[in-house]
Protein backbone atom coordinates (compact mmCIF):
# COMPACT_ATOMS: atom_id res chain seq x y z
CA UNK A 1 0.00 0.00 0.00
CA UNK A 2 1.46 3.45 -1.17
CA UNK A 3 1.88 5.84 2.39
CA UNK A 4 2.00 9.64 2.19
CA UNK A 5 5.72 10.10 2.09
CA UNK A 6 8.86 10.35 -0.28
CA UNK A 7 11.87 8.26 -0.02
CA UNK A 8 15.03 10.56 -0.46
CA UNK A 9 16.98 7.64 -1.88
CA UNK A 10 17.81 5.39 -5.21
CA UNK A 11 18.52 2.36 -3.30
CA UNK A 12 16.21 -0.67 -4.26
CA UNK A 13 16.85 -2.01 -0.98
CA UNK A 14 15.55 0.52 1.17
CA UNK A 15 12.30 0.61 -1.14
CA UNK A 16 11.90 -3.41 -0.75
CA UNK A 17 11.98 -2.98 2.93
CA UNK A 18 9.72 -0.11 2.96
CA UNK A 19 7.32 -2.60 1.03
CA UNK A 20 8.04 -5.40 3.54
CA UNK A 21 6.17 -3.40 5.58
CA UNK A 22 3.54 -2.01 3.66
CA UNK A 23 5.22 1.49 4.02
CA UNK A 24 5.29 1.87 0.13
CA UNK A 25 6.56 5.72 -0.48
CA UNK A 26 4.32 7.49 -3.34
CA UNK A 27 7.61 8.79 -4.79
CA UNK A 28 11.52 7.88 -5.07
CA UNK A 29 13.26 11.15 -5.39
CA UNK A 30 17.25 10.59 -4.47
CA UNK A 31 18.99 13.42 -3.29
CA UNK A 32 22.37 15.15 -4.66
CA UNK A 33 24.49 16.42 -2.20
CA UNK A 34 27.99 16.30 -0.94
CA UNK A 35 28.87 13.19 0.96
CA UNK A 36 32.14 14.20 2.02
CA UNK A 37 32.90 13.49 5.42
CA UNK A 38 34.12 16.61 7.49
CA UNK A 39 37.45 17.12 9.14
CA UNK A 40 37.59 15.40 13.05
CA UNK A 41 33.56 14.13 12.28
CA UNK A 42 32.82 11.10 13.90
CA UNK A 43 30.74 8.55 11.98
CA UNK A 44 27.76 8.37 14.01
CA UNK A 45 27.51 12.42 13.45
CA UNK A 46 28.33 11.98 9.87
CA UNK A 47 25.18 9.43 9.10
CA UNK A 48 23.18 11.17 11.00
CA UNK A 49 23.74 14.38 9.18
CA UNK A 50 23.90 12.76 5.83
CA UNK A 51 20.43 11.53 6.58
CA UNK A 52 19.24 14.74 7.59
CA UNK A 53 20.86 16.82 4.81
CA UNK A 54 19.30 14.21 1.87
CA UNK A 55 16.05 14.38 3.77
CA UNK A 56 16.35 18.18 3.75
CA UNK A 57 17.48 18.64 0.04
CA UNK A 58 14.29 16.12 -0.86
CA UNK A 59 11.77 18.26 1.34
CA UNK A 60 13.12 21.57 -0.19
CA UNK A 61 11.55 20.58 -3.79
CA UNK A 62 8.48 19.07 -2.51
CA UNK A 63 7.19 21.77 0.56
CA UNK A 64 4.12 19.95 1.06
CA UNK A 65 5.59 16.28 1.53
CA UNK A 66 6.61 14.35 4.29
CA UNK A 67 10.56 13.12 3.29
CA UNK A 68 12.41 10.13 5.11
CA UNK A 69 16.01 9.85 4.12
CA UNK A 70 18.94 7.27 5.16
CA UNK A 71 22.60 6.91 5.20
CA UNK A 72 24.91 4.16 6.29
CA UNK A 73 28.29 3.41 7.05
CA UNK A 74 30.72 0.76 7.91
CA UNK A 75 33.56 1.66 10.60
CA UNK A 76 36.37 -0.33 11.37
CA UNK A 77 37.45 1.16 14.59
CA UNK A 78 36.83 4.74 14.44
CA UNK A 79 37.92 4.24 10.19
CA UNK A 80 34.46 4.95 7.52
CA UNK A 81 35.00 2.44 5.14
CA UNK A 82 34.14 4.53 1.85
CA UNK A 83 32.90 2.98 -1.21
CA UNK A 84 35.17 1.09 -3.29
CA UNK A 85 35.90 2.53 -6.73
CA UNK A 86 38.05 -0.30 -8.37
CA UNK A 87 38.72 -4.00 -7.57
CA UNK A 88 42.02 -3.55 -5.79
CA UNK A 89 40.01 -0.84 -3.46
CA UNK A 90 37.68 -3.95 -2.55
CA UNK A 91 39.74 -6.44 -2.22
CA UNK A 92 41.56 -4.05 0.78
CA UNK A 93 38.71 -3.59 2.43
CA UNK A 94 37.49 -7.19 2.34
CA UNK A 95 41.17 -7.66 3.83
CA UNK A 96 40.47 -5.08 6.64
CA UNK A 97 37.12 -7.09 7.72
CA UNK A 98 38.07 -10.34 7.64
CA UNK A 99 38.16 -11.90 10.71
CA UNK A 100 36.89 -8.82 12.54
CA UNK A 101 34.10 -7.58 14.28
CA UNK A 102 32.93 -3.98 12.45
CA UNK A 103 29.73 -1.13 13.08
CA UNK A 104 27.12 -0.66 10.89
CA UNK A 105 25.75 2.87 11.59
CA UNK A 106 22.42 4.05 9.86
CA UNK A 107 21.08 7.55 10.64
CA UNK A 108 17.38 8.08 9.25
CA UNK A 109 15.66 11.16 9.02
CA UNK A 110 12.32 12.63 8.45
CA UNK A 111 11.17 15.77 7.73
CA UNK A 112 7.39 16.25 8.35
CA UNK A 113 5.39 19.03 6.37
CA UNK A 114 6.18 21.63 9.14
CA UNK A 115 9.72 20.78 8.20
CA UNK A 116 10.51 19.68 11.14
CA UNK A 117 13.29 17.07 11.67
CA UNK A 118 13.20 14.10 13.31
CA UNK A 119 16.83 12.14 12.87
CA UNK A 120 17.82 8.53 14.61
CA UNK A 121 20.81 6.38 14.84
CA UNK A 122 20.93 2.44 14.69
CA UNK A 123 24.19 1.03 15.55
CA UNK A 124 24.78 -2.70 14.34
CA UNK A 125 27.96 -4.64 15.41
CA UNK A 126 28.82 -7.44 12.91
CA UNK A 127 31.59 -9.96 12.77
CA UNK A 128 33.34 -11.81 9.89
CA UNK A 129 34.84 -14.87 9.20
CA UNK A 130 38.26 -14.89 8.62
CA UNK A 131 38.28 -14.76 4.66
CA UNK A 132 40.89 -17.03 2.19
CA UNK A 133 41.98 -15.63 -0.31
CA UNK A 134 39.78 -17.42 -2.87
CA UNK A 135 36.63 -15.69 -0.90
CA UNK A 136 37.65 -12.04 -1.29
CA UNK A 137 38.62 -12.65 -5.19
CA UNK A 138 35.24 -14.34 -5.81
CA UNK A 139 33.24 -11.56 -3.90
CA UNK A 140 35.10 -9.12 -5.59
CA UNK A 141 34.45 -10.91 -9.19
CA UNK A 142 30.70 -10.71 -8.46
CA UNK A 143 30.70 -7.18 -8.22
CA UNK A 144 27.70 -6.99 -5.86
CA UNK A 145 29.93 -4.43 -3.74
CA UNK A 146 29.59 -2.01 -6.61
CA UNK A 147 27.76 0.97 -5.04
CA UNK A 148 27.87 0.35 -1.93
CA UNK A 149 30.16 0.86 0.84
CA UNK A 150 31.99 -2.47 1.75
CA UNK A 151 29.22 -5.51 1.13
CA UNK A 152 25.56 -6.14 0.72
CA UNK A 153 24.75 -8.71 3.80
CA UNK A 154 21.56 -9.47 1.84
CA UNK A 155 23.91 -11.23 -0.77
CA UNK A 156 26.91 -12.94 -0.64
CA UNK A 157 28.68 -11.69 2.11
CA UNK A 158 25.77 -13.30 4.48
CA UNK A 159 27.22 -16.33 3.93
CA UNK A 160 30.35 -14.79 5.62
CA UNK A 161 28.91 -13.12 8.53
CA UNK A 162 29.31 -15.02 11.74
CA UNK A 163 27.36 -12.53 13.97
CA UNK A 164 25.24 -9.93 14.22
CA UNK A 165 24.53 -7.91 17.54
CA UNK A 166 21.41 -5.38 15.83
CA UNK A 167 18.94 -4.90 13.41
CA UNK A 168 19.29 -6.36 10.08
CA UNK A 169 17.40 -3.84 8.40
CA UNK A 170 19.99 -1.33 9.64
CA UNK A 171 22.92 -3.57 8.11
CA UNK A 172 20.35 -3.74 4.72
CA UNK A 173 20.21 0.31 5.04
CA UNK A 174 16.95 1.22 6.89
CA UNK A 175 16.33 0.23 10.25
CA UNK A 176 12.54 -0.59 10.06
CA UNK A 177 11.58 0.13 13.44
CA UNK A 178 13.16 3.15 13.33
CA UNK A 179 11.49 4.40 10.13
CA UNK A 180 8.11 3.20 10.58
CA UNK A 181 7.94 5.28 13.87
CA UNK A 182 9.56 8.53 12.72
CA UNK A 183 7.17 8.24 9.92
CA UNK A 184 3.92 7.58 11.78
CA UNK A 185 5.05 10.40 13.88
CA UNK A 186 5.28 12.58 11.43
CA UNK A 187 1.96 11.93 9.99
CA UNK A 188 2.28 8.94 7.73
CA UNK A 189 -1.01 6.92 7.39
Amino acid sequence: MTKNFILASQSPQRKALLEQIDFAPELIEPADIDETPRKGEKPSQYVKRMALEKALSVASRHPEAIVLASDTVIVLGSRIIQKAHSDDEQKNTMQMLSGKSHRVLTGVCVVNRAKHAAVKLNINKVKMKRLSATEINDYVASREWCGCAGYKIEGLMGGFVEKINGSYSGIVGLPLCEARNLLIGAGVK
